[in-house]
């Protein structure tokens, strides 16, 4: 089992940037894969960015350039820098991380950006 415990999220003026932190705990040494999901309001969830345990990185096309996946594995923490943010941005946001068995979520965090 791991949990996944998010922080970092808030309220922020477009433009703004905010940098999400989500710390795992459990069996970490079974993940291979992290990442960020994000679902707006009355939408669907969608996927922000992954990392695999090697470093290789892919991101949707609408943060390309404006968000930053990252982990700290001596910290055993996943972050997502997110620059430029714009109102919709606003979304709570998931963290995400897989075995080779099953997928594991966290409670969300919100990330509200004001116009």
């Amino acid at each position: 089992q791991v949990q996944l415990v998010e922080s970092g999220g808030g309220l922020v003026p477009a433009g703004g940037s905010l940098r999400l932190s989500c710390k795992a705990s459990g069996n970490i040494f079974s993940i291979n894969t992290m990442g960020w999901y994000r679902q707006p309001p009355g939408k669907q969830r969608e996927l922000v960015a992954l990392i695999t345990s090697g470093g290789s990185t892919d991101y949707a096309d609408s943060v390309k350039n404006q968000f930053t996946i990252s982990r700290n594995n001596a910290k055993n923490t996943l972050y997502l820098q997110m620059n430029s943010l714009k109102p919709e941005d606003t979304a709570e946001y998931y963290c995400y991380a897989a075995d080779n068995s099953r997928a594991y979520w966290g409670q969300g965090t919100q990330v509200t950006v004001s116009s």
